[in-house]
């Protein structure tokens, strides 16, 4: 049976839905799909759970229905509540996901079956204790199955409907959920959809790396046995704040969140189920977070109960969001002193999370860039939570990170435990992203930066800055991160004496720190004082990067980090290999991760997160996937492990799946052919080249006999086709050209010429079948060498598949700092190469070769 992997089942379900919502909205067809997706979830449980303590033993899953069928009539209720007394929820056997299939294959499915199913449920969970953590879920307002965006009439949702549960039919979801697998699919399905919906995802979706950073953050800075989210929407800040903890700890974590949109309600609910959130760690509640405050404490009437972390991306700068007329003698607002303006809710928002605040806890809020600097009610709050030392740090981050605003946006961490004399930390990570597609994404590395300076409370020059309580009071309480944390120039500073006189200035070469560090005696040997304070360089600077890449220092620098990258290598490698189903990957990903980092901080004028991020790099374009086959299979069956290779094949109704051949389960097989098979690669691209060199040949003859008239080239013409006007195209017609050769005079030029393509074309043709049949060769023996693979060659494999780049790129992390200063250094030379006196000299001498074509011109 094929391995499914949590990637492929995210492509197959992203594909699936991408195939199936034609021109619905995707913001409401997600409703859909995740409903079906959970509804599936809770029959499979309600399965297994009746398997288990009926002690039913069955090989398929159809059985297992006819033995709950059959259960169902002879126990009735007492089997309901057994079950529900396991789950705290009920699927009852007619009304199972399974049931619809069977209904599927039989020819006999009804959209009926499915709204009486989801009713059903309802029903069966409203005699449980858990009623709220279920009810609901499947609301009309949620999965209204009447709705003509699923179909224009009965018949067309119908098939929608159904080819949507097939979309889920072979998913194990009780054994995905088990390894985490589920909730990634889930989570990811939700930020696709969130992508996809544009503006209307920002009432369900926080992009995954403004998660993550407000998550490592709050994960590492308190010890956390509570968290709430005032605004939840799919609750993925919550998941995200989970993964970052220990096992133990996110077994005993106590979840709260409130949410006002109904439908994204439901999602969260679902969400954190399928995550393995066990239902009575989770208070979820679907209102309105500033019109009434929630949650009290039951002990303590008209107290807000206080949680370890406080974690929320509230809807910017909401309009009317006081339509509850509160005023600011509430508990939540009383801190401040002033209620926040009508017409912007962001400081409503962060007063309720920071009174749920406990003393020793951790809020991050992600708000608009106004909050800093806004005046009138916004400046007298923001003064107050200064003079209160609540605001710990200001995180900038870069426009254009979400879906819903191209705004940019802050994190804000505020903590009640603060010293009086603890400054501000402010963060500017404006700049830290790259372009992916219309959207700025922050990458693994710039997450890292920023949580590091966070936890070390660092000054760095452009990037942070701490500020003192005195500095904030002579800006009146404006913390506009441009007044902290000036921004560092690129553009080297123009010297007009240089570009008078010429020279580069000495005070732009003791810029060149690594330069000046590392090789300082090379760098001064290559220049000259051609008068004080301004050097010439003695020799190009091409000619210098040469000698500064051989300079003894440099080439025992990258010796040592190349030791110090194949020990690291070597070591995870023997964990890699090792991976089991009980191997926490997060963990393992996090200690590579902060291995590589602590290695390279030992070394000056390195970029640190470069390395961090090549790191990252393999673990999302490798690791993640292929350490999942290894848990299940062990490592030397999964690189000896082949599965179909399955082709879409026609379109439309005649769509279709069909196998050709086999494929490497961990090892590719264009990787087993590069390493195992490289003489008949390699013969396979010399007879591409040669077929290429033919092609080059004849369509100069043919370029040649359109511009060429000659009596040959005439006899070409005439080889060649036509289009329907009579035009010549750009390749020969062997009909044709047979009748050509046919007519012309033997041993004439024309014939000649004629055998010459002849020749061409026979030999490509030729040539292309052997290529062929060669391809067709080489890929039946890979496809058989998996199954024959050695230990040592998968050894051998796998760490060309994963580390065979990356020693040369942690040492290239050298020549990367050193080019940098080095193409400064040219661009100098350049600035300056040119004086004025040149100048001046080049305009004489173009003058006087004016005047003396002016003397030559004649006026008639």
């Amino acid at each position: 049976m094929k391995l499914i992997t949590s990637e492929e089942i995210k492509r197959r379900l992203w594909d699936g839905a991408n195939e199936l919502r034609g021109s619905m909205d995707a913001s409401r067809y997600k409703d859909y799909m995740l409903g079906l997706m959970f509804y599936k979830f809770l029959s499979d449980k309600t399965l297994e759970t009746f398997k288990m303590t009926a002690g039913v033993k069955t090989v398929s899953e159809s059985e297992l229905v006819t033995e709950f069928v059959k259960a169902k009539e002879e126990y009735g209720e007492d089997l309901e509540k057994m079950i529900q007394d396991v789950l705290g929820y009920y699927v009852s056997p007619e009304y199972l996901y399974q049931t619809w299939l069977i209904d599927i294959n039989m020819g006999n499915f009804e959209v009926q079956k499915v709204s009486d199913s989801l009713n059903a449920f309802e029903r069966t969970i409203m005699s449980s204790g858990d009623v709220r953590d279920f009810k609901g879920l499947f609301s009309s307002s949620t999965l209204d199955l009447t709705d003509t965006a699923l179909g224009s009439n009965l018949h067309d949702r119908s098939e929608n409907i159904k080819a949507l549960i097939l979309l889920f039919a072979d998913l194990n979801m009780v054994a995905l959920q088990k390894g985490d697998i589920l909730g990634d699919a889930y989570e990811y399905l939700i930020g696709q959809f969130a992508m996809e919906s544009g503006k209307k995802a920002g009432e369900f979706y926080t992009p995954h790396q403004v998660s993550e950073v407000m998550a490592q953050i709050v994960a590492k800075s308190s010890d956390i046995k509570s968290i709430y989210d005032p605004t939840v929407g799919s609750g993925s800040l919550l998941l995200t704040v989970k993964k970052h903890l220990t096992k133990d700890k996110q077994r005993d974590l106590a979840y709260y969140g409130q949410e006002k949109n109904t439908a994204t309600y439901n999602l969260t609910r679902m969400n954190l189920l399928l995550h393995g959130v066990r239902p009575e760690k989770m208070t979820i509640k679907n209102g309105d977070t500033l019109s009434n405050d929630w949650p009290e404490d039951p002990e303590n009437p008209n107290e807000g109960v206080q949680f370890d972390a406080v974690v929320m991306n509230p809807p910017y700068s909401a309009k009317n969001w006081n339509k509850a007329g509160l005023k600011v003698s509430d508990p939540r607002f009383e801190v401040a002193g002033a209620l926040p303006p009508d017409s912007k809710g962001d400081f409503a928002f962060l007063l309720h999370g920071l009174y749920h605040l406990g003393t020793n806890g951790t809020m991050a809020i992600v708000l608009p860039h106004g909050v800093l600097f806004r005046g009138s009610s916004e400046g007298e709050i923001r003064k107050r939570l200064l003079e209160k030392n609540y605001i710990d740090t200001i995180i900038g981050l870069p426009s254009n990170l979400f879906t819903n605003t191209g705004i940019p946006v802050v994190i804000i961490i505020l903590k009640k435990n603060r010293n009086v004399a603890d400054p501000v930390l402010l963060i500017d990570a404006s700049n830290s992203f790259i372009k992916v597609g219309k959207q700025n994404v922050l990458q693994e590395k710039d997450i890292a930066k920023i949580v590091d300076v966070y936890l070390g409370r660092e000054e760095m020059k452009g990037y942070s800055h701490l500020a003192t309580r005195e500095e904030i009071m002579k800006n009146d309480y404006n913390m506009n991160i441009p007044r902290y944390v000036e921004g560092v120039d690129s553009e080297i500073p123009q010297d007009v004496d240089a570009h008078l006189f010429g020279g580069i200035p000495k005070s732009n070469i003791n810029d060149l720190k690594v330069l000046q560090s590392l090789v300082p005696e090379l760098l001064n040997q290559s220049m000259e004082e051609i008068r004080p304070g301004y050097v010439n360089l003695l020799k190009p600077v091409t000619e210098l990067t040469i000698e500064i890449m051989k300079d003894e220092h440099i080439i025992a620098m990258s010796k040592e980090i190349e030791a110090k990258t194949t020990e690291y290598i070597q070591k995870y490698l023997d964990s890699l290999k090792q991976v089991t189903m009980e191997t926490d990957i997060s963990a393992l990903t996090e200690e590579m991760l902060c291995e590589i980092k602590q290695i390279l901080l030992n070394y000056q004028y390195i970029d640190v997160y470069g390395g961090y991020q090549i790191i990252a790099e393999i673990w999302k374009n490798a690791l993640h996937h292929d350490t999942e086959l290894i848990a299940n299979e062990g490592f030397y069956n999964a690189g000896r492990k082949r599965e179909p290779n399955m082709v879409t094949k026609g379109s439309g109704k005649n769509k279709r799946e069909e196998q050709e051949g086999w494929v490497g389960s961990l090892i590719p097989n264009e990787f087993i052919a590069k390493m195992l098979f490289s003489r008949e690669l390699e013969n396979l691209e010399n007879k591409r080249i040669k077929i290429q060199e033919i092609e080059t040949e004849l369509s100069e003859l043919v370029e040649a006999a359109k511009v060429e008239d000659s009596d040959e080239n005439n006899a070409l013409i005439d080889a060649i086709k036509k289009n329907d006007d009579g035009e010549p195209l750009d390749a020969f017609d062997n009909k044709a050209l047979k009748e050509e050769l046919k007519k012309a005079k033997k041993g004439s030029a024309e014939q000649l010429l004629l055998k010459k393509v002849e020749y061409f074309i026979n030999n490509k043709a030729s040539l292309t079948k052997e290529l062929k049949t060669e391809e067709k060769e080489l890929d039946d023996a890979v496809q058989d060498r998996i199954l024959t693979l050695t230990d040592d060659e998968i050894d051998s494999l796998m760490y060309q598949k994963w580390f065979g780049n990356t020693i040369n790129q942690m040492v290239g992390l050298i020549q990367n700092s050193l080019k940098k200063e080095l193409n400064s250094l040219r661009i100098l030379e350049e600035r300056y190469s040119d004086t004025l006196l040149d100048i001046d000299s080049q305009i004489d001498k173009m003058m006087k070769e004016f005047e003396s074509l002016k003397d030559k011109l004649v006026v008639e």
